[in-house]
């Protein structure tokens, strides 16, 4: 595996892949990997010839109050993780590499980032992501890019990217990752103390909840909703919020008669977790 930091490295070495008439996969991420991490770079290795995991904690995604300067980081550990499943390339720039002196550009998405984490963390969240996406796909030129259905809301986001400027690559959502608890997995479980690692199992178990009532019949949204707001509740968690929304549109739903996704998010200790469940139209 190569480590490369610079845009003009990673284009050579895409160059020569292409070249070869073979095909490019890319993992996007921000490091601090975990399983659901390697899942991402397994499918890109059964599924393309050349991987490319980028890790680069965005500056442009983060809030003034967020955790930016302490988000969990060891390049170290990260890239032995990264070779150990067969990763190629693992591209990991500098903020002055993506973003040099004079950088002005932002791509906004409307209507998809003005609800649930667009909402809560600000509309610099995803025009941050939108941002930093497209440029790792004009440097990487991949002809899959591997996302993580937990962040159900930035799938929608890059998609829409993606059809709209033209973008020639396909999306892939990979299914969450979870621990045997239900907890799924993320870099920010780190700042999980014992008692908040266990408070933070309801949030799973509340969409296992609303889940089981849609899967028994029921399709009106607040009692769905009420099912989830009970688990969470109980474990003493005041969700940012706890939706329904349409599974393409993130349109709020009054009745789960096509695919919906019920998201959530919550801060338990001093982490901001989110997860999500879709209800199938036909369960």
């Amino acid at each position: 595996m190569r480590i490369l930091r610079t845009i003009a490295e990673v284009r050579e070495a895409v160059r020569e892949a292409k070249a070869q008439n073979s095909t490019v996969g890319l993992v996007p991420t921000m490091g601090a990997f975990h399983q659901g991490h390697l899942s991402l770079m397994r499918r890109a290795r059964q599924e393309t010839d050349l991987v490319v995991v980028s890790l680069f904690v965005n500056p442009t995604q983060f809030a003034p109050n967020e955790d930016l300067s302490t988000y969990p980081r060891d390049e170290e550990a990260d890239a032995r993780m990264a070779e150990q499943e067969g990763v190629d390339i693992l591209f990991a720039p500098t903020p002055a590499e993506i973003y040099p002196d004079g950088f002005a550009t932002n791509i906004h998405v409307a209507g998809l980032t003005d609800v649930l984490d667009g909402a809560s963390r600000g509309a610099h969240h995803f025009d941050g992501v939108a941002t930093v996406v497209t440029k790792l796909f004009n440097i990487v030129r991949p002809d899959v890019a591997y996302f993580g259905q937990k962040d159900a809301q930035q799938v929608l986001v890059v998609r829409r990217v993606v059809r709209d400027l033209d973008l020639d690559v396909r999306i892939e959502a990979c299914p969450i990752v979870r621990e045997p608890d239900g907890l799924a997995m993320s870099s920010r479980n780190v700042y999980l103390d014992a008692d908040a690692r266990q408070q933070a199992t309801a949030l799973n178990r509340a969409l296992d909840a609303a889940q089981a009532l849609h899967d028994g019949g029921e399709r009106d949204a607040d009692s769905i909703r009420s099912a989830a707001q009970k688990v969470l509740r109980e474990a003493g968690i005041h969700p940012e919020y706890l939706e329904l929304r349409d599974a393409e549109t993130l349109e709020p739903v009054a009745r789960t008669t096509r695919e919906t996704l019920l998201a959530v998010a919550a801060r338990v200790g001093t982490a901001r977790l989110i997860d999500n469940h879709v209800l199938k139209a036909s369960s």
